[in-house]
């Protein structure tokens, strides 16, 4: 990667020059087909900006956290109203030298104020949460479930909904444990979005705590039903676009990657799935599987919560 920050602004910058769709069926069939920065297979040769920045419109982005700065490339979504704006999750790099965050952040919102919410709390979600604090205008909300009820005005942990009034732009907020205690999903009618985080997304799905995830699945595919849901987008690309097909942990260059959009009855496709199921056991479909974590896993990410408690 190279080294300059100022540089890799500017060219975090030259993404924005995307023309953007006039209708919401072009913009959708334009992000289907969208090919992001995949990494390189030397990233010393590496030339891609730390942050791809895709304009779906005026007010809604997509980042993508360059694969060379990060195998995990995590998503990150940045939704505008007219009062104030939205960024779901801060990616998996601290330093602002490497990863600019809030000042790309900030040349997309302009002036408004800013709050922050994370899908989940895991450290590739929120590691850039650092750049962040204490800035004027912002609003970090926290990754532990009083914070998230309190801010988001969840009605009831899990089953009820909260709601983020960004002017109007109104985002539902759906409670979705499983992968993590505190995951949580984001509706946008806007552009009928559902945003998943880990919770969906096409690759390897751990899977926590069992039970939960399967009443959050069904929870989301309910919610699929009632509401007009154009695309359900996650956090991450790990599969291929050959059915089955995965890339390894630790990837850095995935030329052959699977779309990001997932159609929305993946949600009842996986629900059916886990009903079928009378335990914990792995489920394959033909972008994803879910996978349960083992003993290990579960200690590992045990720890590493009481760590951020």
């Amino acid at each position: 990667m190279k080294s300059s920050s100022a540089r890799r602004l500017a060219l975090v910058i030259a993404w924005l020059m995307v023309i953007v769709p006039t209708t919401n069926s072009a913009a959708q069939s334009m992000l289907q087909d969208k090919h992001w920065n995949h990494g390189s297979a030397n990233c010393a040769d590496n030339g891609d900006p730390a942050i791809e920045v895709y304009s779906y419109s005026p007010t809604s982005f997509i980042l993508r956290q360059n694969k060379c700065l990060s195998y995990e490339a995590p998503f990150m979504y940045v939704l505008i109203g007219d009062e104030r704006a939205l960024l779901l999750d801060t990616g998996a790099t601290e330093n602002a030298s490497e990863f600019p965050l809030y000042a790309l952040v900030r040349s997309l919102v302009g002036d408004k104020e800013l709050l922050i919410v994370h899908s989940h709390g895991h450290r590739d979600h929120r590691s850039a949460d650092i750049q962040f604090q204490d800035a004027e205008g912002v609003t970090l909300v926290g990754i532990h479930k009083a914070a998230l009820i309190h801010a988001l005005s969840i009605s009831q942990w899990p089953e009820g909904q909260g709601l983020i009034d960004l002017g109007n732009r109104e985002l539902i907020v759906i409670p979705s444990p499983g992968h993590q205690e505190e995951a949580i999903s984001l509706y946008d009618p806007q552009t009928q979005w559902l945003l998943t985080g880990d919770t969906v997304y096409p690759g390897l799905i751990y899977v926590k705590n069992w039970n939960n995830y399967r009443d959050s699945i069904a929870r989301l595919a309910r919610f699929a039903d009632k509401h007009e849901v154009s695309a359900v987008l996650g956090a991450h690309i790990e599969a291929t676009f050959r059915p089955g097909e995965y890339y390894a942990v630790g990837t850095e260059y995935q030329p052959d990657e699977a779309p990001l959009p997932m159609q929305p009855d993946i949600l009842s496709m996986i629900n059916a799935e886990l009903q079928q199921l009378p335990k914990a056991n792995e489920i394959e479909l033909a972008r994803l599987r879910v996978v349960p974590m083992n003993l290990m896993q579960r200690t590992l990410s045990n720890f590493f919560r009481w760590v951020n408690q």
